[in-house]
């Protein structure tokens, strides 16, 4: 490396040489940050809806942005997702600390802070938009314990062991950085607590979504075990989408 900065009166290079030698350090630098995630994923060219980015066989989908909201909302909604039946399952303590990863306008999280009253919704979401959106329905619906947070796409901000419970509603599959994400969101729950996973039936082609939108049970039960989840239940009682259970192990301590 001190060979390459070193360039001696007597045999100075032209500046386009000076260019290159720098691009090459820089890549040096920063190669090890990029080989952190060279062994999750792959890459191959991108299918019509996704990224051409693959984590464990499956091609991550591209993101619904905040131009999509008015399909977050749809009337018809309460009926081929039944929000109230997911909420109701989860079986929240009404002093929970909950995450809703990837909460869009908010249409569960406001449904989630009826269930904890005593607690707290963590509405995460990275695109600033959503977050402004609801913002605006939770002083309109007075509802004091929702926060709102910003997250990444590798991280949703969450304080360890800070949350009993996270749910995520079709969100999952368009995680450009899903180890990362679920490393982050292991650290963030506490001992016994539990990721709700709700995703439409990769197993069935006649659910008409996209493919990339939709997750098998076998393939979301590989990847949450890759960072340390145990799969806990799998209840079918939704007409298009899988009610999937995880939880993190309880430490020895705690059980």
């Amino acid at each position: 490396m001190q060979r390459i900065l070193s360039i001696g009166p007597s045999r100075r290079r032209p500046a386009a040489g000076l260019l290159i030698l720098l691009t090459a350090l820089l890549t040096l630098l920063t190669a090890p940050v990029l080989a952190d995630s060279a062994p999750y994923y792959e890459t191959k060219p991108p299918s019509r809806d996704g990224i051409g980015k693959v984590y464990m066989g499956r091609e991550i989908s591209q993101v619904m942005g905040h131009r999509g909201a008015r399909w977050l909302e749809r009337p018809a909604r309460v009926r081929e997702e039944l929000p109230d039946r997911v909420v109701a399952a989860m079986d929240l303590a009404p002093d929970a600390e909950v995450a809703d990863i990837g909460a869009g306008t908010g249409y569960f999280a406001f449904r989630l802070a009826e269930q904890v009253p005593r607690g707290r919704v963590l509405a995460v979401d990275i695109q600033p938009e959503m977050l402004a959106i609801m913002r605006a329905r939770a002083q309109e619906r007075d509802i004091d314990n929702v926060a709102l947070v910003q997250g990444t796409e590798a991280d949703p901000k969450l304080p360890p062991a800070s949350i009993d419970a996270a749910l995520m509603v079709d969100a999952y599959h368009e995680f450009a950085y899903p180890r990362e994400m679920m490393a982050a969101m292991v650290t963030a729950l506490r001992p016994g607590g539990r990721v709700f996973l709700v995703e439409y039936r990769g197993e069935d082609p006649s659910i008409p979504i996209k493919p990339l939108h939709k997750m098998t049970a076998a393939q979301a039960r590989r990847e949450m075990a890759a960072v340390g989840l145990t799969h806990v239940e799998t209840q079918d009682f939704l007409p298009t989408q899988h009610f999937m259970v995880f939880e993190k192990p309880a430490t020895a301590a705690g059980r």
